[in-house]
């Protein structure tokens, strides 16, 4: 399987959204990388379920939801209806984590768990046999256009590891600070998708950019 690129939309232009919607449609990017936060698990407000829906509606490629929110399983179904293909939930956030893996697999949609940079690989020892998708954040949630955290190579390697060990089919996704500059060491760790938001919609050309970051991690 070849490696994946998910323009994060929290990154777009909020006044023009159906044109970077549009953008991304044409590019070579496979997935929309939508952040939803609450203000509460995060200090930040994003966007909610009408612009999800608004997003659906002209999308057409995979969309990747993480929910950066406390209580999420109280959302897992109306996030199936307004059409997210992946749900990524916060370990953090969960405190029956393997329940809430397996409503969003009963809602029809892939399951993702998304670690925060202080949060060990170790905790999802129990359930990687069961995720699609573990979500490595390196950066620490919130905002976009952080620097990147150094220790996430690490984190990859450890969690590469740890689903060859126990043969999981679990993508590892990349959220953070993703530039040309990391992309290919990213992927050399071990990731497959990696997410970049500022570093796409910031550029002169998002769509070339798009390309390069393709071109560069296969």
């Amino acid at each position: 399987m070849s490696n994946l690129i998910a323009p994060s939309i929290l990154a777009a232009d909020f006044a023009n959204l159906q044109r970077d919607i549009e953008m991304v449609n044409n590019s070579e990017a496979d997935w929309f990388h939508i952040d939803i936060m609450d203000g509460v698990f995060v200090p930040n407000i994003s966007f909610g379920m009408p612009v999800l829906k608004a997003i659906s509606k002209h999308a057409k490629k995979t969309i990747d939801a993480h929910l950066m929110i406390v209580n999420p399983d109280q959302y897992i179904q109306t996030f199936a209806d307004l059409g997210a293909n992946i749900l990524t939930v916060h370990y953090e956030a969960c405190s029956h984590l393997h329940r809430t893996i397996q409503a969003i697999k009963a809602a029809g949609m892939k399951a993702g768990v998304a670690l925060n940079p202080h949060t060990p690989i170790a905790v999802l020892e129990d359930v990687i046999k069961d995720l699609d998708l573990v979500c490595i954040m390196s950066v620490n949630p919130g905002f976009g256009g952080q620097s990147f955290i150094e220790n996430t190579y690490k984190k990859v390697s450890q969690l590469r590891h740890l689903i060859d060990f126990t043969e999981s089919d679990c993508l590892i996704e990349i959220d953070g600070g993703v530039t040309d500059k990391n992309a290919n060491a990213l992927i050399e760790a071990g990731a497959n998708v990696l997410v970049a938001g500022s570093y796409v919609f910031g550029a002169e050309n998002p769509t070339e950019t798009i390309e390069d970051l393709k071109n560069l991690i296969g």
